[in-house]
Parts: C-alpha cells; sequence; structure tokens
C-alpha cells in the first residue's frame, strides 16, 4: 500500500517561497514555531546563496510533504523474530539485520538497508542508551534547512526539547550543503543554527532510543572528511530537485513512513 500523500509538497518553486517567506521571519525552532533565516553572509564559498530559511519538524507551516517521485512497484515487509519493529521496502532491496553497537540496551536490534546491488541505504537501531549531544561551540554552528518534514506516529519522549517524530530531509550547510534523512523527534536549534543534526527518537523513559536513516547525525563536513552516506548538493534547488523527483528518495521515503516500533 503506497504512503499517504499529504497534500502540500516540496518543489523548487515551493522552497524558494520557503525561503523568501521565512527571511522576514523568527528563527525559533519549537513545537509550533518558524525555525530559521538565513541571510546572505551565510553562504558558503562556491555555493549558491539562499536567501532565507525552511520551517522545521512540528511547525505548522513546515514544508511537509509525501514526495512525490515515482515508488517501487512491489514492496516486501521486514520485521524481526521478536516482532518488536517492521518497515516495508522494495521487494529487490535487502535488509540485514547486525549486531547492535556496543553499549546498546538489552533487546536492541541493529538492521541494515542495502539497494538491490549493495549500496548502502539506512540503518534502524533501537536499544540506544541516552547520551548528551555533543559540547557545540556557537562559532562552530551553522544554517539549515529542512526540506522535507511529514509526521509519523511512533512511540516517543516528551519534553522541552523533543516534538512529535517527523520523517525528515534536513541540509546543513559548509562548503557545499549536505543532505540527511531520517526519523527525529529532536528540536535540532533554537537560534537558525547548529553543529550537528540528529536523526534519534528519544523512547519514552526506561525504554531506549532508536534511529532510522541514513546517518545517525548530519554536520557541516571539512574538505578532507568522507561525505557518504549523507547527500551533497551545490544549491538548495538541487536538494529540492533530489526531495522532489528522486525515485531513491521516495522510496526511502515511503520505507520511514512504515516503520512500526513496539518497544
Amino acid at each position: 500500500m503506497r504512503a499517504k500523500r499529504i497534500p502540500l509538497k516540496v518543489s523548487v518553486a515551493v522552497l524558494g517561497a520557503l525561503i523568501t517567506v521565512a527571511a522576514a521571519g523568527c528563527s525559533s525552532e519549537g513545537k509550533g514555531g518558524p525555525v530559521w533565516t538565513a541571510g546572505a553572509d551565510s553562504a558558503a564559498p562556491g555555493t549558491a546563496t539562499p536567501s532565507g530559511g525552511s520551517t522545521g519538524p512540528g511547525s505548522p507551516s513546515a514544508a511537509s510533504t509525501a514526495t512525490a517521485g515515482a515508488t517501487a512497484s512491489a514492496w516486501k515487509t521486514y520485521s524481526d523474530p521478536a516482532k518488536k519493529v517492521s518497515f516495508d521496502l522494495p521487494s529487490d532491496w535487502i535488509a540485514q539485520s547486525v549486531t547492535p553497537d556496543a553499549g546498546s540496551m538489552p533487546g536492541a536490534l541493529k538492521v541494515e538497508v542495502k539497494d538491490a546491488k549493495g549500496g548502502y541505504l539506512a540503518t534502524l537501531h533501537t536499544g540506544l542508551p541516552s547520551a548528551s549531544p555533543a559540547d557545540c561551540n556557537p562559532a562552530a554552528k551553522r544554517p539549515y534547512v529542512v526540506v522535507s518534514s511529514v509526521p509519523i506516529d511512533l512511540p516517543h519522549a516528551d519534553g522541552d526539547s523533543t516534538i512529535p517524530p517527523h520523517v525528515v530531509f534536513r541540509v546543513i550547510q559548509g562548503y557545499k550543503f549536505f543532505g540527511s534523512y531520517g526519523i527525529t523527534n529532536l528540536v535540532a536549534g533554537s537560534d537558525a543554527h547548529a553543529c550537528q543534526l540528529r536523526n534519534l527518537v528519544v523512547g519514552p523513559s526506561g525504554k531506549g532510543n532508536y534511529y532510522f536513516g541514513d546517518m545517525p547525525s548530519l554536520h557541516a563536513f571539512a574538505t578532507d572528511e568522507v561525505v557518504a552516506p549523507a547527500k551533497s548538493f551545490d544549491t538548495l534547488d538541487q536538494a529540492a530537485k533530489y526531495v522532489d523527483q528522486s525515485s531513491e528518495f521516495a522510496n526511502v521515503q515511503r520505507m520511514l513512513l512504515s516503520l512500526k516500533v513496539n518497544l
């Protein structure tokens, strides 16, 4: 069954309109406020200059969309033997259980998803212990944009620093625009900038945290760092086209939206 379409979809024109509108807005990312404004002074060398920002997960004016790209014609469902998690994926993709990370809670699961050619796409990891984000020097923060944000019903913690879970695609600006998809219920930053964007859902008390995405967190890469599996774009328009037109993202988003978790 296809993922439910959300009436508002991201396109290059829509993203541009959101950026323009946000340029006049405030920059709080909370449970109902607009997110950020990136001015011309935040452009990275050799990249297009964003004239503003997008809204983020939890905002009623967010760029929420189920992508318009074509999805695979045949799908299957992965579920672990204990039925703790399940998700749908294209029939020719591979879901493989691997050893959970060291320090994971008892009963933790880790599942890697690859495409038909064995190319890495995403990891689902449950049973993650609580961990504070790395220290962030204000001077190291970079502007970011939420290109796509779709709510999803999953078990999660409620708190001042959390929002309802969303499947997101976000880009952070460095020498290029670096993008990552995943599920999160964390507020990335209240000042329009962040050191990292975490694809993490903080679970209910005592149940552990979990993530499902291409990487646990995204940051603005240095020129000598390996970017993959994150995406890189020269402009925000390229990021919008990836979300709006790419079959890869359409399939990944549908997969992420299908996640069911029984903690």
